[in-house]
């Protein structure tokens, strides 16, 4: 049986905080590398630095989410929208590139290389790599600038980024922008995410 997150989005009037939206809604699925990412639940990716880990609940959430969290014993966490405004999506989130994946660099426009996702290593990239640095490494142990060029691929190292696994126009898109709609109501410091997992 896995973890999965439940949550709401929360706004602030005069007599305190309210639920404004379920989570649930979004029907956003188990989207592990964005929790990981978001909210340090998972631990797959090896994230150092979540953007809004484990916090707890809010001193003055509101009671409804009291209620529906209920039985829930794990973790908590909440973001208003003015931090997640605030959200550098190209921040490191991690001070080394992530131990077993790599960036891929394709030709785009002119034939300049550009990014086009991130991979688990494929073994043949890791074998090409014994082969170019003369030892078996895994990419954050490649020399720096180390890089491994296949048919018209090219791959390196990597450090992940939140808009890699969690970008704002992603899944979690529509769960800001109900955010960013609440917020022009109530005013960014009213609306918040608070969410938990079990």
């Amino acid at each position: 049986m896995g973890v999965n997150i439940d949550g709401v989005i929360e706004t602030r009037e005069a007599d305190g905080w309210d639920i404004e939206i379920d989570l649930l809604d979004f029907g956003l699925g188990r989207e592990r590398f964005a929790w990981e990412c978001l909210f340090g639940t998972g631990g797959a990716l090896g994230v150092e630095r979540p953007l809004f880990d484990c916090r707890g609940l809010p001193e003055d959430v509101s009671e409804s989410v009291r209620a529906s969290i209920g039985d829930w014993e794990s973790s908590h966490t909440y973001a208003t929208w003015a931090e997640i405004v605030a959200v550098d999506w190209d921040a490191p989130l991690c001070d080394s590139p992530a131990y077993s994946m790599t960036g891929e660099w394709r030709p785009g426009p002119e034939e300049k290389l550009v990014f086009h996702g991130w991979v688990w290593t494929p073994t043949e990239v890791l074998d090409a790599a014994e082969e170019e640095f003369g030892e078996d490494l895994m990419p954050p142990e490649w020399p720096p600038g180390g890089e491994v060029a296949m048919k018209d691929v090219v791959y390196r190292p990597v450090v992940l980024t939140a808009r890699m696994f969690a970008p704002p126009e992603g899944s979690w898109g529509h769960v800001w922008a109900a955010m960013r709609d609440q917020a022009a109501v109530y005013g960014d410091e009213n609306v918040r995410l608070v969410v938990w997992f079990g």
